[in-house]
């Protein structure tokens, strides 16, 4: 078995890497090739999968849907051409496994018949260009979930009838064309994110299977285990020291500059308006993408007199109550389980966070990712567990008043993990897809 992974963009590449890993350890595991539609494909490389086609990174990052000055710039930037040149090379690696299928089945060769598959992960563009391919397809949908439109008990209310017009009117978050992609012959299979999602695509005739969310896969950490022990990665300290007093909060700026130095400066507001209005110290882990630079965030701390006192760690004082900061580039899991509450300015991490059956507090920023706009569905697609503020300053008190809610804190973490499902779906649709696809035969 061959496969071709398509899709488009940074987080995207890393849920399809999961499911890659996933594929390799089967027992007889597929050829693996890439091609990421956005960016560079670095995390594909990094593994050990190879690209094939043209791969460049736009000036969006691969956010032109929420802002269309985003896609002029794109286009001016040789969006076109990269994708002809994809497509291309798309058709070049179908036409190159027929030729192969052909020449075994003429040949009356013993051997099996090789067979192929391309996996699209994210939304309709990789969705596409598998069906462009001529191969059989299966579909990661990581954009899109029925939460936008509905939850459990029904419409969410929108500021606008014009908003979701053509979804409330189909009964569904997927477009009909769309849904014409995932309904074609071809297609064998499509994992949504999330239950309520599946079970609506199966209603519209889609091979849907509900196995869960990818990114909640990866962040796998044991309180304790560490302690005392140094980490394999040579770049990962020991544990966090924290505080038992403490309210721990996790910082999430986002991981693409120059925006995440901007979402920074906004979190950094919020953290002195709970230094100044909270009455105990806290303790705040900050989560930095390994592709932002520490001496950016670090001037930003000075000019909010922060005291550097080890590498990545920062105190400031007021009065006899000390906070402590720390910068980790290394150790994200272990800032999602062990903070108590996030200030988040993030799409991924959010979610991530908000699964681990923990609140966040969001702030919305500039963009091109985190805008209002994007900042507002959020809320719609992880429901309870986000709390939306307009101004930094705001933070503290939406924190102060659900610590002393044990019933919101209950619901929330309920709600959470219900909206981002269980560890282990990588491994699940890669077993679905050696069963459902290959013929046990053809092995």
């Amino acid at each position: 078995m061959r496969v071709l992974c398509l899709s488009n963009g940074h987080g995207e590449d890393a849920i399809a890497l999961r499911i890659l890993r996933e594929l390799q350890q089967q027992p007889t595991p597929p050829d693996l090739t890439a091609l990421p539609i956005v960016g560079e494909g670095y995390a594909y490389t990094n593994s050990g999968i190879p690209l094939i086609g043209s791969v460049k990174a736009m000036p969006s990052g691969g956010f032109i849907y929420q802002d269309g000055r985003q896609l002029a710039r794109d286009i001016r930037g040789g969006l076109l051409q990269l994708t002809l040149a994809q497509l291309r090379a798309i058709r070049a690696w179908a036409t190159t496994i027929e030729t192969q299928r052909r020449r075994v089945t003429t040949s009356h060769s013993p051997l099996p018949t090789p067979h192929s598959l391309i996996l699209a992960v994210g939304d309709i563009v990789p969705l596409l260009f598998a069906r462009l391919s001529g191969l059989p397809y299966a579909f990661v949908g990581t954009a899109k979930s029925e939460y936008y439109l509905r939850d459990e008990n029904g419409w969410l209310p929108r500021a606008s009838w014009w908003d979701d017009r053509i979804e409330r009117w189909t009964g569904c978050i997927f477009q009909p064309w769309e849904r014409w992609l995932m309904s074609h012959p071809n297609c064998k299979a499509v994992f949504p994110r999330d239950t309520i999602t599946a079970m609506s695509l199966k209603r519209q005739g889609i091979p849907a299977f509900d196995l869960g969310n990818p990114m909640m896969d990866g962040l796998e950490w044991e309180e304790g285990k560490d302690k005392g022990l140094r980490m394999k990665d040579k770049n990962e300290a020991l544990a966090f020291s924290l505080s038992p007093l403490a309210l721990t909060i996790a910082l999430l700026p986002g991981s693409r500059p120059p925006e995440a130095y901007a979402n920074w400066e906004t979190l950094l507001q919020a953290v002195n308006g709970m230094i100044a209005q909270m009455p105990r110290s806290l303790t705040f882990l900050a989560a930095i993408a390994p592709g932002l630079e520490a001496e950016a965030l670090h001037k930003a701390l000075m000019a909010y007199r922060w005291q550097q006192v080890a590498e990545d760690t920062y105190t400031v004082s007021l009065g006899d109550r000390k906070s402590t900061l720390t910068l980790a580039q290394q150790r994200f899991a272990e800032c999602l389980h062990r903070a108590d509450v996030a200030i988040a300015m993030a799409g991924t991490a959010t979610e991530q966070f908000v699964g681990l059956g923990k609140p966040a507090i969001t702030i919305p920023g500039k963009g091109p990712q985190f805008t209002p706009a994007f900042a507002e569905a959020q809320t719609r697609l992880l429901g309870a567990s986000v709390m939306l503020v307009k101004e930094p300053d705001r933070v503290a008190a939406v924190i102060q008043s659900l610590l002393q809610n044990p019933d919101a804190l209950q619901t929330i973490a309920e709600n959470g993990r219900r909206r981002m499902g269980a560890p282990g779906a990588a491994k699940r649709i890669a077993q679905c897809l050696m069963e459902l696809h290959v013929p046990r035969n053809a092995l």
